[in-house]
């Protein structure tokens, strides 16, 4: 089987020469396709840091293992990791943070045993990168959070949960807060929940989850959230571990995966040979028992606990008694170690299975959408406009333009109501969101709103506007604070 490689910026050449030599060494049944992606290829004028003929390879390969890559800073580019997650629609990032022996923590110190797999909404949230100045002193930054989205995350957790006997599976959120997105989100959770009884399903607040992560781990299983607050959990996980030199990644999709280490290009030891290859390792192996090569997977990871166990290390982590060995020769000393069994979190030998590869293509982007349950009608409209106004003087322009189909319900500034009742004490910014509802929540057409916009825009900068919808009889809109 063939795979693309790239090997990444700064230390991603070295620790990926390390890894690609244990696979060698191992007989790993694996050819390689060598692709440009990365910080280089940024300067060289692609924008979104990869060539066309690596995209082409990598859509026709359908796995791609990269190290460590550098989006150029200051030039308005997009993260190239980001990008390749998105583009190929890589939609669950699956992290495993286990304790290493060898890999001394406050937990493994104590005696507390860590294994947390942490399944990451990768494509959604505010990740989508949609970010506009609404005036010169308000940022906006949308989060869509989708009901095929979660879906799509959510059941391929609960299906790899089912398949390694996880017997709890958690939802972390914000959905106190955060009511409709992460909402939605929860919602889905319970939904594909039933689906799987054997699995106790249950939810934390996310700032509980956290809390709760550094002072009892082990408690914890399968952790699934949306895109942010899984990226920000995930990187706590890899803390608990021994950093995210021990951290591996694995972005799933139907058509196309991606394994990396998702730490950083480390330009400070660029080029010195000491870098710690083990995430880049861990990723490989994943990527491995992905391919079907169950017994290569499990002999090179045994070697790598056993290595670990001995007390062989780099120079970021272990005994520092002992000498650190440079990347080539912690390489060499997992290699040395095939056919050794470590005395803890030993793998079960298992035969390979390579699966057959299976060529997409595709003749139009896959659409993914739920059905609509319920008539949709349109109650409302939130116009954000900017003003240095007071409350009321705002307030007593818009209500100048209600029409007959209007009425003004209330006025917020940063979420926060200000009219038709406030306080003095709430500070201001320079943009306020206007909530008009329909008189006794007569449906609307598109078409009332934009005559609306328009007598509004005379009074008024419309900075962004948002329906206000109903499926049914729920709204589908939150209040303002206050409210």
């Amino acid at each position: 089987m063939k795979i693309a490689v790239a090997k990444g910026d700064g230390i991603g050449p070295e620790i990926m020469e390390a890894v690609l030599g244990i696979f060698k060494a191992n007989h790993v049944n694996l050819e390689y396709e060598y692709v440009d992606m990365g910080k280089w290829v940024f300067d060289k004028g692609f924008s979104n840091g990869m060539t066309p003929e690596a995209q082409q390879t990598i859509e026709t390969l359908g796995i791609l293992f990269k190290g460590p890559m550098e989006t150029p800073k200051g030039k308005g580019v997009k993260s190239v990791n980001v990008t390749a997650r998105k583009t190929w629609n890589t939609y669950a990032n699956k992290r495993v943070f286990q304790t290493l022996h060898g890999v001394d923590t406050v937990f493994s110190k104590a005696g507390i045993p860590i294994d947390i797999t942490v399944v990451r909404e990768n494509i959604e949230d505010t990740y989508g990168g949609i970010e506009h100045m609404l005036t010169h002193d308000v940022a906006l930054s949308r989060r869509f959070i989708t009901r095929p989205g979660s879906l799509q995350v959510i059941k391929y957790a609960f299906e790899m949960a089912s398949k390694k006997g996880t017997r709890r599976i958690t939802c972390g959120h914000k959905a106190n807060i955060m009511k409709i997105t992460d909402g939605l989100f929860l919602e889905c959770f319970y939904e594909v929940a039933k689906d799987y009884p054997d699995i106790k399903a249950d939810d934390i607040i996310v700032d509980d989850l956290c809390m709760k992560m550094v002072t009892r781990p082990d408690q914890f299983d399968v952790v699934v959230l949306t895109n942010l607050q899984g990226d920000i959990v995930s990187d706590l996980c890899a803390g608990l571990v021994g950093g995210l030199g021990f951290a591996p990644s694995a972005n799933i999709g139907d058509h196309i995966c991606i394994f990396e280490a998702v730490h950083g290009t480390a330009p400070d030891i660029t080029g010195k040979n000491i870098a710690n290859p083990t995430a880049l390792l861990l990723s490989g192996l994943a990527m491995l028992r992905h391919l079907g090569l169950m017994e290569n997977a499990a002999i090179i990871e045994n070697a790598l606990l056993y290595t670990l166990e001995q007390g062989y290390r780099t120079g970021d982590f272990g005994d520092k008694s002992k000498p650190a060995l440079n990347t080539t020769a912690f390489a060499h000393a997992i290699i040395n170690n095939f056919g050794k069994t470590p005395e803890h979190g030993a793998k079960p030998m298992l035969e390979n299975k390579p699966i057959t590869p299976t060529v997409f293509k595709l003749e139009k982007n896959p659409l993914i959408m739920s059905k609509e349950m319920e008539e949709e009608t349109i109650v409302g409209v939130d116009l954000f406009v900017e003003s240095a106004e007071q409350p009321t003087e705002v307030a007593d322009k818009c209500l100048k333009h209600t029409l007959d189909l209007f009425k003004l319900v209330t006025i917020s500034n940063r979420g926060t109501q200000v009219w038709p009742k406030g306080s003095i004490f709430t500070n201001l910014v320079n943009q306020y969101r206007c909530r008009f509802e329909s008189i006794n929540d007569a449906p609307l057409t598109q078409r009332d709103i934009i005559e609306l916009c328009t007598r509004v825009s005379a009074d008024f900068k419309i900075c962004s506007t948002e329906l206000l919808n109903m499926w049914g009889d729920k709204k589908a809109y939150s209040l303002a604070q206050g409210q």
